[in-house]
C-alpha cells in the first residue's frame, strides 16, 4: 500500500493500477506503480507529490465511514491499559466502520485473531471492505447481534461499544481467559456507572472508569500556549479484569 502527499500536506491512499487525480493535476498509473516510498512525482500541472508509506492511522483517516468512530485518545488507552499484545484473541462488539477492530488486528498480529460483531448489515459491509482494503487477514467480521451469544472462548480482551453492554457481562465472563480484560466504551456516565457496579457484583477486579481529555499546544513566533480548542469528552472507558 502507498500513500501520496501533496504540497499542502493533504494525503491520499493510492489504488494499484489506477491513475491519481486531484485539483493539482493527474499522475498516470504506470508512474505511480513504478514509484518507490520516498520518491517524488510530478502531476501534469507540474505540482510535486511525495510517495509515503502509510500506517494504520493514515488509513483510518481516509477510509470509508458511515458512522462515527472511536478517536485515537480512546483507542490508545484501550490498547495500553489492557496490555494487548501479539498472539492475543479479541472480541469486539459494535464494529461500525472498523476503526478499533483494525487497531486490534494490527497489534495482535498474524498469530492473533479479532472477532468483531456488528448487528447492522450495512455497517458490517463497510467494515469488511475497509479491512480488506487495508490488507489485514486476522479479523473476522460477523453480522450478528452479540447478545444472541458469544461464539468464541479463550479470549484475552472483549471490547463493547453498545448501548447496554452490561446486559452480557455474564457471557463475557465465560468467554474470557483468567486475567483477560473487559473494556467498555460508554458515551454517558450512567452507562459507565451501571457497568462498574455489575462488573463488581460479578467478581471482576481492577475495575476503573476513566475519561481522557486531550489538549494540544500551538507554537507561534510570539510563544507557545495551549490550543484554544481541545478534544474534550468523547466517552468514558470502563475496564475490568477477570479473576
Amino acid at each position: 500500500m502507498k500513500m501520496i502527499l501533496d504540497e499542502r500536506g493533504k494525503k491520499y491512499i493510492l489504488k494499484p493500477n489506477e491513475e491519481f487525480q486531484s485539483d493539482l493535476g493527474i499522475i498516470k498509473a504506470d508512474v505511480l506503480d513504478k514509484a518507490q516510498i520516498g520518491d517524488e512525482v510530478k502531476s501534469h500541472l507540474n505540482h510535486t507529490f511525495k510517495i509515503v508509506k502509510p500506517n494504520i492511522n493514515d488509513f483510518i483517516d481516509l477510509m470509508d465511514r458511515r458512522c462515527s468512530i472511536l478517536i485515537k485518545k480512546d483507542i490508545g488507552l484501550v490498547l495500553a491499559h489492557t496490555g494487548l499484545g501479539s498472539g492475543d484473541r479479541v472480541v469486539d462488539a459494535g464494529t461500525g466502520a472498523g476503526a478499533i477492530a483494525l487497531n486490534f488486528g494490527n497489534v495482535v498480529g498474524s498469530e492473533g485473531k479479532v472477532f468483531t460483531y456488528e448487528i447492522r448489515e450495512d455497517f458490517a459491509e463497510v467494515a469488511k471492505k475497509n479491512i480488506d482494503n487495508f490488507g489485514i487477514e486476522n479479523i473476522e467480521v460477523k453480522n450478528k447481534n452479540i447478545k444472541e451469544g458469544i461464539d468464541e472462548d479463550n479470549i484475552d480482551l472483549i471490547f463493547l461499544d453498545l448501548p447496554k453492554p452490561f446486559e452480557i457481562f455474564e457471557e463475557v465472563q465465560e468467554s474470557l481467559n483468567v486475567g483477560g480484560w473487559l473494556a467498555v466504551y460508554a458515551p454517558y456516565i450512567d452507562q459507565a456507572e451501571i457497568s462498574y457496579r455489575i462488573a463488581k457484583k460479578l467478581g471482576f477486579y481492577n475495575i476503573e472508569i476513566i475519561e481522557i481529555l486531550e489538549r494540544g499546544l500551538e507554537v507561534r513566533p510570539q510563544g507557545v500556549r495551549p490550543k484554544t480548542r481541545m478534544v474534550g469528552h468523547s466517552g468514558y472507558l470502563v475496564f475490568a479484569r477477570k479473576l
